[in-house]
């Protein structure tokens, strides 16, 4: 999965330390028209009649934080910046960051019956 890395001008606030987290870049699709005209967005896979409208970005550690982008380029601006109001929030509360190296991960597998 790709990792953003959260560091620049605001790091001072945040200690000067640099953290690492997972990010999931979640393809948006938007339906191409119904007969209607109208347009939906939603999350899909492979319908046939969509288009692709943008990334819905979100991080596993950091519960809440959403955030949305055009492009992938434009996703992961917005989820630097995202992650950077997140911590110093996180910060000024006096909550801990959470800390991706300790955390276990592991794919799961479930089934769904027919």
């Amino acid at each position: 999965m790709p990792r953003v890395r959260v560091y620049g001008a605001s790091t001072e606030e945040l200690g000067s330390r640099e953290y690492r987290f997972t990010v999931i870049f979640q393809p948006l699709m938007e339906a191409v028209s119904d007969r209607r005209g109208r347009h939906t967005r939603f999350l899909v896979r492979n319908p046939a009649r969509v288009r692709e409208v943008g990334y819905q970005v979100t991080v596993p550690l950091l519960p809440g934080l959403v955030t949305y982008g055009r492009t992938l380029a434009e996703a992961r601006a917005m989820a630097r910046d995202a992650i950077r109001c997140h911590l110093e929030g996180m910060r000024k509360a006096g909550e801990p960051i959470p800390n991706e190296r300790k955390a276990h991960t592991e794919k799961l597998r479930v089934a769904l019956s027919a």
